[in-house]
């Protein structure tokens, strides 16, 4: 197996309820790092403990299934204020999962604020870009968000084997990557 090239060992997704985006991006991630032969511990979690314990959602356990990223045997958990010393980088779906997070976030010299961003922009899929939660949507808004979250892993992937140009770059109005 393979590691990081910037070193990171743990990844951590983050989204409100962890029974949709998050669930779906562990699993995505999952499957990515296996293909590349990265070594990763992956994890997700929720900044509510509205599901812990719970499967996740029943629409994202169908589309994850059936583009090939199963999701059946995760169980929701709510984000732990440990985790911040468990994970390398934690990725927030979308800004207010973030703001959660910064909150909760130690003071503590030896935790970096890098190691806290949004899922789509660190893929270097815009500034500011969020996962859009599909919790209140249809089947086809759950097949969108996978979709999306797999185009974010392969380019996090990419990213962590430290393929230059899958690396985000900011050019003054907003990021992009061309990977």
């Amino acid at each position: 197996m393979r590691t990081a090239r910037d070193g990171t060992r743990s990844v951590l997704f983050v989204c409100l309820g962890n029974i949709c985006r998050s669930p779906m991006a562990e699993g995505i991630l999952r499957a990515r790092a296996a293909e590349a032969g990265l070594a990763l511990h992956i994890d997700s979690a929720g900044t509510a403990g509205y599901h812990a314990g719970s499967a996740p959602d029943p629409r994202a356990m169908r589309v994850a299934r059936s583009r090939g990223t199963p999701i059946d045997a995760q169980r929701a958990r709510q984000f732990d204020r440990r985790d911040f010393s468990r994970f390398d980088l934690i990725l927030a779906a979308d800004a207010s999962n973030l703001r959660d997070l910064r909150a909760l976030q130690p003071q503590a010299a030896q935790v970096s604020q890098a190691r806290l961003a949004l899922l789509l922009e660190w893929a270097g899929l815009g500034e500011g870009a969020e996962v859009p939660d599909p919790y209140y949507g249809r089947i086809e808004d759950f097949e969108e968000v996978h979709a999306l979250l797999d185009r974010a892993c392969r380019r996090i992937t990419a990213r962590l084997l430290g393929m230059a140009e899958c690396e985000p770059q900011h050019d003054g109005m907003g990021w992009s990557s061309h990977c």
